[in-house]
């Protein structure tokens, strides 16, 4: 079951799963209040592959606190499934982020501890789910992203690649509206890149809504729909049949 059959309202099928509105957000560095976003508005279809890309400091990274609860706009919406998380309370934060947004991390971000398996399990341990049911999740996604047979390896036992896949699963676990990649090819090699993109690329296909913060303009080109950053604002908005 989805989490948008969890939350009891379901997006029309002409409603983005993802709607940014004028999003602005000012920081104070002494007296002086510095714009890191700008005014930011733009729409994502179910399924969308979309990459955001921008020299630092151009607001990228502002972007995707906004969109994953990790911080609140000074002015502006964000709208996941036709719900406006952007005002969320604070107490109620972890459990939107829970149920909407899957994350992927640069450096994998995985309890080195835990085995492949652990790591997704834990990602479902406040669902409700009971725990034969969460392994069994864990078992399909690790299988689903070619880790079928190092679900009881940890991290130190696996590549760099492995990780981030299992990073992905991770991710997965929850039905998330949206998976937000943060530089997830950044800390791999070339051919493990290739893999990683051909992974996400997989899911979208599937119907995963993702978005990846990336400097790699060779896995933007590699999404259905670029918008490049610049002082807290969009340059520019393409998507795949304007790139060439």
């Amino acid at each position: 079951m989805s989490n948008n059959e969890n939350n009891g309202k379901q997006p029309k099928n002409d409603e983005p799963i993802l709607r940014i509105m004028n999003l602005r957000k000012t920081y104070m560095q002494g007296k002086i209040p510095v714009r890191a976003l700008d005014g930011v508005s733009f729409d994502v279809k179910k399924g969308e592959f979309l990459s955001i890309v921008g020299p630092s400091g151009s607001g990228k990274s502002t972007l995707l606190s906004m969109i994953g609860l990790l911080d609140k706009p000074t002015e502006g919406s964000v709208f996941i499934d036709g719900v406006e998380i952007s005002r969320a309370k604070e107490s109620e934060a972890p459990k939107v982020r829970r149920e909407k947004i899957g994350f992927v991390f640069q450096h994998f971000n995985l309890l080195s501890t835990l085995s492949a398996m652990e790591n997704v399990d834990i990602a479902m341990r406040f669902t409700g789910v009971p725990k034969n049911k969460r392994r069994e999740r864990a078992f399909e996604l690790l299988t689903r992203v070619g880790l079928g047979d190092r679900v009881n390896h940890k991290p130190s036992e696996l590549s760099g690649g492995q990780q981030q896949r299992v990073s992905i699963a991770r991710a997965l676990a929850n039905n998330p509206a949206i998976i937000l990649a943060d530089e997830p090819t950044g800390a791999v090699d070339t051919k493990t890149r290739e893999v990683i993109v051909e992974l996400l690329r997989g899911l979208s296909e599937r119907g995963q809504t993702i978005i990846v913060v990336t400097h790699d303009m060779d896995v933007a080109q590699r999404t259905d729909r670029i918008i490049t950053m610049r002082d807290g604002m969009i340059a520019s908005d393409i998507s795949s049949g304007e790139k060439k």
